[in-house]
């Protein structure tokens, strides 16, 4: 019958028992463990992922919404052959197409296009600045914050279309009245967002510059704003979605004087044209444009701002 190696220990002095117990093969699993635990956490920490073909991540992104789109076009096509409703009540994909295509011929469909964007594009720049300088000093001026929270707050649920006859009066029909539509849409948007990824901020990142002797302005731009990235960008996004409806609501409505022809005046005068093709083709229009934005710029950006903190490995999302 084999002996214990505690009683082989025991019996040989203690000299020897500490180095038959260290090689007994009772320990040789616990190793095993602790090596496949720290190789697991390398791995949690690594980015190293499965890479798949760039062609193949692009189809599998795209092919999704490409077959919706279809299949919506071929349910609308086919209600048309079987409701045979009339052309000015339910136009036929066809039509639709057809009165973006003489858009293009007439000019029209760049013009508005180029237009809405220019106007969309200038004032969003223009809330950035001043929605990311007022959100800064509303978090480093707690009494402001505590003041103006609940206005701004208030401003975010606001209908912007709200704001389009007083800019009329004010600003009469020109292009300041949709930049202000779109200023009042977005700011409130960016500043909250801002501040929330503010407050999602770790104290101790701010004790640590202000031991290594940053400045307040230092602490702000280097140290407070790059760790409020994801609450500010969700910010952005928002603001952007509601600058972009803001603009159209303003359109739509202050039409003449010296304001320029855009998306949302193309609308309007399909509308009072009774062109229920040209209606539904600026709206797929407008909303193309929307989707674009997003999938070409807020997307990638998103996804590399996720990839540098460690929140998404590889081609994810």
């Amino acid at each position: 019958m084999p002996r214990d190696p505690l009683v082989s220990g025991a019996s040989g002095g203690l000299a020897q028992g500490p180095t038959r117990i260290a090689s007994a093969p009772v320990g040789a699993p616990v190793g095993d463990d602790l090596a496949t635990l720290s190789a697991g956490l390398d791995r949690l920490q690594s980015d190293e992922v499965q890479q798949t073909p760039r062609w193949r991540e692009i189809l599998g992104k795209a092919l999704p919404p490409v077959a919706l789109l279809l299949v919506l076009l071929a349910a609308w096509q086919l209600y048309i052959v079987i409701a045979n409703p009339r052309p000015d009540k339910a136009p036929s994909p066809a039509a639709v197409v057809g009165a973006l295509g003489e858009a293009w011929q007439l000019g029209r469909l760049q013009e508005a296009v180029l237009t809405s964007l220019e106007r969309g594009v200038i004032g969003f720049l223009i809330a950035i600045v001043i929605g990311t300088a007022l959100g800064m000093l509303l978090a480093e001026w707690k009494l402001l914050r505590r003041a103006a929270g609940p206005l701004i707050s208030g401003l975010t649920v606001l209908p912007s279309v709200a704001w389009v006859p007083a800019a009329i009066i004010w600003f009469g029909l020109s292009d300041a009245t949709a930049y202000f539509v779109i200023l009042m849409g977005a700011i409130p948007s960016i500043v909250n967002g801002l501040l929330s990824g503010i407050d999602q901020v770790p104290p101790q990142l701010l004790r640590v510059g202000t031991v290594l002797g940053a400045s307040r302005w230092q602490l702000a731009t280097a140290v407070t704003l790059p760790a409020a990235l994801p609450g500010y960008f969700a910010g952005l996004k928002q603001g952007w979605a509601f600058s972009w409806r803001s603009l159209m609501a303003a359109e739509i409505i202050t039409t003449g004087g010296s304001i320029g022809f855009g998306l949302g005046t193309m609308l309007n005068q399909s509308r009072e044209l009774a062109d229920l093709a040209g209606v539904l083709a600026t709206i797929l229009l407008i909303l193309a444009i929307g989707i674009v934005i997003e999938l070409a710029l807020f997307g990638p950006l998103e996804r590399r701002m996720l990839r540098n903190r460690g929140l998404l490995l590889g081609g994810a999302r």
